[in-house]
């Protein structure tokens, strides 16, 4: 009787949700101010995988309706994202969704994860603070474990509902969509952690000192692998000036991107990392006296 009574309220709420309209409410049918979150649903989530996925991003059948709401579609991925992802990772249908609910003045992008097994937390964080995010709550869900690309295609299309058309526009989501992917494949290579911290530490130097050619940007990357103590192959060091070159060209404000994704930077300070300078030769020496004691005792 319980297992029967179970498939019933499961049928209510599949069928409550049917009734929850999933286009995009415009500015004149929707007072903003009433407004608690802006939500992007993989478009090919069945009814049943879309109200576990709510329940993932922290809501429910009722609750929805006091959220803007639209979709990203399989398409919409592989536009932004196949000149640098293998289409097997993309997949064939977007079934991870986002929440994107401003959060408090100055306390920067904070990112959380349900069932998302390619990109991390740091990632996301990362991506979206050169995208432009600031002060968000972002929650990343899916029925089932999956990559989680498409919701950070669908987190820009939230933040544009929520700030304004344009707002992000299309080049700070291919360079977001490429920092997030090429950090993603450097992380099977050298962690993940070494891989965030890699990526943001490079980010910072080349936007502090104005890096825009081959050769400056170049040298940035080899001396932050340095001090990150990681080995980069010459592809590498290429994707990542490449990349790079696309950051200087975006006129990021650092200060800003630091304060939102500060607990990487922070990170890179208690490593004895200065994001803003290079480390000088005495000082490397300082940190692998300093490595060397500390794993002693």
């Amino acid at each position: 009787m319980k297992k029967v009574w179970e498939r019933v309220m499961a049928g209510v709420l599949v069928f409550a949700l049917s009734l929850v309209p999933v286009s995009v409410a415009s500015a004149d049918s929707t007072d903003d101010s009433d407004v608690k979150g802006y939500v992007s649903f993989g478009a090919d989530l069945t009814d049943g995988e879309k109200l576990k996925t709510m329940t993932g991003l922290g809501l429910s059948a009722v609750t929805i309706a006091d959220y803007k709401q639209g979709t990203v579609t399989n398409q919409e991925e592989h536009k932004y994202l196949d000149s640098y992802l293998d289409s097997s990772v993309i997949g064939e249908k977007a079934l991870s969704s986002v929440v994107v609910r401003e959060g408090a003045q100055g306390s920067g992008i904070v990112v959380s994860t349900t069932n998302i097994n390619y990109c991390t937390i740091e990632m996301y964080t990362n991506a979206l603070a050169t995208a432009g995010f600031t002060d968000v709550d972002v929650k990343v869900s899916a029925p089932v474990e999956v990559s989680g690309t498409a919701a950070l295609v669908g987190a820009m299309k939230a933040y544009n509902s929520m700030k304004g058309e344009g707002t992000i526009d299309d080049t700070e989501i291919d360079v977001a969509n490429n920092e997030l992917v090429l950090t993603g494949q450097l992380s099977e290579s050298i962690g993940q952690n070494q891989a965030t911290e890699l990526v943001a530490l490079i980010k910072n130097r080349v936007v502090s000192q104005g890096a825009t050619d081959d050769g400056a940007i170049k040298k940035i990357v080899k001396a932050a692998a340095d001090e990150v103590e990681v080995d980069l192959t010459d592809e590498q060091v290429d994707q990542l000036v490449a990349l790079m070159k696309k950051i200087s060209g975006l006129n990021l404000d650092i200060s800003s991107v630091k304060s939102q994704a500060q607990s990487i930077y922070n990170q890179l300070t208690a490593m004895d990392i200065d994001p803003d300078k290079a480390r000088g030769f005495w000082a490397k020496i300082g940190h692998f006296f300093k490595k060397l004691f500390s794993g002693i005792f």
